[in-house]
């Protein structure tokens, strides 16, 4: 009885140890900690759990988590503010391009020419006094750029009429372009979309934003699912590494004790075996060469390469006598010097002939044989 309560208390005792890694291994998943360090350092394992109350995932406790959350929210308002005039203005500068793409190929209209040279002009004017503004440091006496003030660069804003009228007509083509921009992010997020009425774009267009977050949100899923399938593989794997390196351990004694006394009979057995198998095996090869052979060379085929051979020797005796005709009257000749340069020619040719006819009697002959 006092056994079992022993056992049971150190099976407690090791479920215990085991759960307090996990916690450990769980909550702080940016260090490169393995189960085996923690086996390795229980008291530093201990810290590690009791800091775990403290701090998040991390490394951050609690206090610098707050001030660092409210810190990313003003930080988040700022650049949202910062990314609405933003776009604007790219938008701006997006259609002032497109409208001069389009005057390349034809004009437009008047009211239409006037609108986007009135819209040009007020963007670079509220661009250059940023500028200015940017460039100019408080306390400080500095010569603004090129010596321009504000007031002198706002001197070249279009008349109050041209601006009011621009700025009547600038939500409804503004409106038109971002319209268009969605259809045409519609249609690269879903190609097939693009062929559908203008309604049912509308209608999926307000939709796809919560199509958007909700892939966001399943990749994000997916992410955890994968890192925390890391961390299990980790351990599985250790814990397999560490199984089998006991197997092989007891692998290790049972060889070393069971290990086979004939093993040199047992060898040599082995070695007569493979040999006979490979002079089968080379036999085979024979075999199959000479029947290949066979196959290939039968008797119509040699003698009619009989026949090519003599009809070969024919014409390579011909043509050594046509050689030593040609050679006794270039040899006659000789002496006349370069006025018989085509006599040197054909000379050559039929050199050269006769190195070929002489290569394929020689081919013939090996095959033949």
């Amino acid at each position: 009885m006092m056994s079992s309560g022993t056992e049971s208390v150190s099976i407690s005792a090791l479920d215990k140890g085991d759960n307090l890694r996990q916690q450990v291994l769980t909550a702080f998943p940016l260090c490169q900690l393995t189960e085996e360090d923690l086996i390795q350092n229980p008291q530093f394992c201990k810290l590690l759990a009791t800091l775990s109350q403290y701090v998040d995932n991390t490394g951050l406790t609690t206090v610098l988590k707050r001030e660092l959350e409210k810190a990313e929210r003003e930080l988040l308002t700022q650049r949202q503010t910062w990314l609405h005039f933003e776009s604007i203005h790219r938008l701006l500068q997006e259609m002032i391009q497109e409208h001069s793409i389009r005057k390349q190929h034809g004009g437009g209209p008047a009211e239409e020419e006037k609108f986007y040279e009135t819209m040009e002009q007020c963007l670079v004017v509220a661009q250059c006094i940023r500028l200015l503004e940017n460039s100019s440091t408080p306390g400080q006496d500095q010569c603004p750029v090129l010596g321009l003030s504000a007031k002198q660069v706002l001197s070249h804003m279009p008349s109050a009429q041209d601006v009011w009228q621009m700025k009547q007509r600038l939500p409804s083509e503004l409106q038109k372009h971002l319209k268009k921009k969605a259809f045409n992010l519609l249609a690269y997020y879903q190609p097939e979309w693009e062929k559908e009425s203008e309604g049912l774009k509308c209608v999926k267009l307000s939709r796809l934003s919560e199509l958007l977050e909700s892939e966001r949100r399943r990749e994000e899923s997916l992410t955890e699912k994968n890192r925390e399938n890391a961390l299990l593989l980790q351990r599985q794997a250790h814990s397999y590494l560490t199984e089998l390196l006991g197997c092989l351990q007891v692998l290790q004694s049972l060889v070393l004790e069971y290990r086979l006394k004939a093993q040199k009979e047992l060898d040599k057995k082995k070695i007569e075996y493979f040999e006979a198998k490979c002079e089968i095996g080379m036999q085979k090869i024979r075999a199959e060469m000479l029947e290949l052979q066979l196959d290939t060379y039968t008797r119509d085929k040699i003698s009619a390469h009989r026949k090519m051979t003599e009809k070969l020797n024919t014409e390579l005796k011909a043509v050594k006598m046509e050689k030593q005709m040609v050679e006794s009257k270039l040899a006659s000749f000789e002496m006349f010097g370069r006025e018989f340069e085509a006599l040197a020619e054909e000379y050559s040719r039929l050199r050269q002939e006769i190195d070929t006819k002489t290569w394929a009697l020689k081919e013939f002959t090996q095959h033949t044989v």
